[in-house]
């Protein structure tokens, strides 16, 4: 099952927490789902964070890129937690 392509923007509360983290180069917990709806986990540091013309993006030190909308928490902190 593929999700859902179109971008759903994500809280400002939220984006403020990866902006803090790649701030810091701190190592972050990310959990986020893949193209097919799995469910994926990585132990890196957020690199940078990126607009692109299908959504905002944030790149880790492993090469990934993960959009925004499909983490599901950094560190524990989850983004439905948050309103957009």
């Amino acid at each position: 099952m593929d999700i859902e392509d179109d971008y759903r923007p994500i809280s400002c509360d939220f984006h403020d927490i990866l902006e803090a983290a790649a701030t810091l180069r701190k190592p972050v917990t990310v959990e986020f789902r893949d193209a097919q709806a799995g469910i994926q986990h990585r132990q890196a540091r957020i690199a940078d964070l990126e607009t692109r013309a299908d959504g905002e993006y944030m790149r880790l030190d492993t090469g990934e890129s993960i959009r925004f909308d499909r983490i599901v928490s950094i560190d524990g902190i989850r983004l439905a937690d948050f309103r957009p």
